[in-house]
């Protein structure tokens, strides 16, 4: 993996750069649709590549793990010859969903015991194992393993938490550099910053994150429930000392408005399952504001869901049609809300890679920010 700096917005410090793979090129700053089980939820490949058009997204280890199972997915050729996509993946390492499954599960220097969600087996994942699984599933970046803590969390457990997470990066390195890559192509492994909401802790772990010299890091453990300003404070912290020279990840983030404010930090890659989640409970997110098609304010509205029309649903459908769409519990609706939030999401960050490439992303980010922060 390839990664060049570009441009650094002369009243920010937001980035635009190009990062390289045997999958092709990712333009930064990126947004990655979450696909979290080989699909990005309701929406096809096609429409996928040709509406949305995205470099690169994210499928999820736990899940992949435990359906279709990895052995499928080897013999399939990879997750890209499964699902037919021929851009980038980027698969997370699993952490997140450990968290996630707090009564069900037990860690431990080792790794995790956990029980799986769908019919309560018990599994373990090691920093060892983690790597394997991921080079089966075959993704461009794979994430190291590592434990994301909960909001709040005590600081003597975020500490230990922590320095357990760096242990095992250091298992996950020495093991990622012990196995082949399955299918042909190169895959890149990237470490995580965790230390919660404590600045100290965020020093150290990005410090020695920095040390172990990989091609590209992330940050985790925010967008957990903590508030905006703490997830902020943390990124800022973390972004002055990951080297400028690699893409910084930040991991599960988050609303149009985060993700603004992030690009301004110094941030190069997000993922967050908001904007699909979102759509099919009725939110859409336009660059006025955001709008619950469910109200009855839209009934008769007969206006396309967006004039700006960044995908072919925005004008091709009304406000009004998407509501009763709704209203009556019909499946479309729920997929032409998800293609027009994920539109909207890579509109939002190439948008913002054009005004830093500019050299004006400061002022319409800070116009952008006070636009979208409305309900319509």
């Amino acid at each position: 993996m390839e990664f060049e700096l570009l441009k650094t917005d002369p009243a920010s410090k937001a980035r635009a750069g190009k990062i390289t793979t045997d999958h092709g090129v990712i333009e930064t700053p990126i947004f990655m649709p979450v696909g979290t089980v080989a699909s990005v939820k309701g929406v096809h490949q096609t429409e996928l590549k040709q509406e949305i058009n995205p470099d690169i997204i994210l499928g999820n280890t736990y899940h992949l793990y435990l359906r279709p199972k990895t052995g499928i997915l080897k013999k399939a050729g990879g997750l890209h010859k499964f699902m037919n996509w021929d851009r980038n993946i980027l698969t997370d390492s699993g952490g997140y969903q450990v968290y996630s499954l707090s009564g069900r599960r037990k860690i431990k220097e080792e790794g995790v015991k956990f029980k799986s969600h769908i019919d309560g087996s018990y599994h373990v994942f090691t920093p060892e194992n983690v790597m394997e699984i991921q080079r089966e599933i075959g993704a461009d970046i794979i994430m190291a393993f590592d434990e994301c803590t909960p909001y709040p969390c005590d600081y003597n457990y975020a500490k230990r938490s922590m320095h357990m997470t760096h242990r095992w990066l250091d298992r996950c390195i020495k093991h990622f550099g012990e196995t082949p890559p399955l299918y042909g192509y190169d895959q890149t492994l990237f470490p995580i910053v965790q230390g919660s909401t404590y600045k100290d802790l965020r020093r150290q772990s990005a410090e020695y994150i920095a040390s172990r010299n990989a091609e590209g890091n992330a940050i985790g453990g925010l967008s957990v429930g903590e508030p905006a300003e703490e997830m902020y404070a943390m990124t800022e912290v973390v972004t002055e000392i990951l080297p400028e020279d690699k893409p910084r990840y930040l991991m599960g983030v988050g609303t149009p408005i985060n993700i603004l404010e992030n690009i301004a930090l110094g941030i190069d890659m997000f993922d967050c399952v908001m904007p699909t989640r979102n759509a099919r409970n009725g939110m859409l997110f336009t660059a006025h504001g955001t709008i619950n098609i469910k109200n009855k304010k839209w009934e008769d509205d007969f206006s396309p869901i967006d004039d700006m029309g960044i995908t072919f649903v925005d004008t091709q459908y009304s406000k009004a049609y998407v509501r009763h769409l709704f209203t009556v519990n019909e499946m479309l609706g729920k997929q032409i809300a998800t293609i027009h939030n994920l539109g909207f999401y890579l509109w939002l960050v190439r948008e913002a890679r054009k005004h830093i490439l500019a050299g004006d992303f400061r002022a319409w980010k800070d116009m952008m920010v006070k636009q979208m922060d409305k309900r319509l």
